[in-house]
């Protein structure tokens, strides 16, 4: 059950690392929350099978690292591409 905790840690830094970033334009306003719970619950599951207890600290310093990293990777990567993207749709349809 308290997996719960760290899925939603995991889409309350997806959301924050979303609205801190710029370009919000060019991502989805769920994509970020729900990599950062998925990432979470599979480091605090990995944590778990681990055999690290709900009384250590791995799997909530997994719960929130992995999540951060995981998230603020993609969230560069993402706007990256699209901007990269963007930018040679403009050139072929000659707009801008």
């Amino acid at each position: 059950m308290q997996i719960l905790l760290g899925l939603v840690a995991g889409a309350v830094i997806g959301l924050v690392v979303h609205f801190t970033l710029g370009d919000r334009g060019v991502r989805g306003v769920a994509l970020l929350p729900m990599v950062g719970a998925a990432s979470a619950g599979i480091a605090w599951t990995a944590a778990t099978w681990a055999g690290a207890g709900i009384d250590s600290a791995w799997p909530w310093l997994g719960a929130v690292l992995v999540p951060t990293a995981v998230v603020l990777v993609l969230a560069v990567v993402i706007t990256r591409r699209r901007r990269e993207n963007d930018a040679q749709m403009r050139h072929a349809l000659r707009i801008g």
